[in-house]
């Protein structure tokens, strides 16, 4: 007959592996984030100013929309 525990306490919590792979998902998220942003500013930035009335912008919106912040 096979016994089952039920009496750990550490039920969900994660060891020291499982907490540095959070931090390392956590960083090539917060990586990711960043590139993605900069990608964005750099694009807007290379349109005229013509290009940026033509879709709603002007040159101060850049920062915004790049940040990920509706400036509509």
């Amino acid at each position: 007959m096979a016994a089952f525990d039920t009496t750990r306490t550490t039920y969900g919590s994660t060891g020291l592996i499982g907490r540095l792979g959070a931090l390392l998902a956590t960083a090539a998220g917060a990586f990711a984030a960043w590139n993605d942003a900069r990608a964005t500013r750099n694009a807007l930035n290379g349109l005229s100013d013509r290009e940026l009335a033509d879709i709603g912008m002007c040159r101060g919106d850049i920062d915004s929309v790049a940040a990920g912040k509706s400036v509509f």
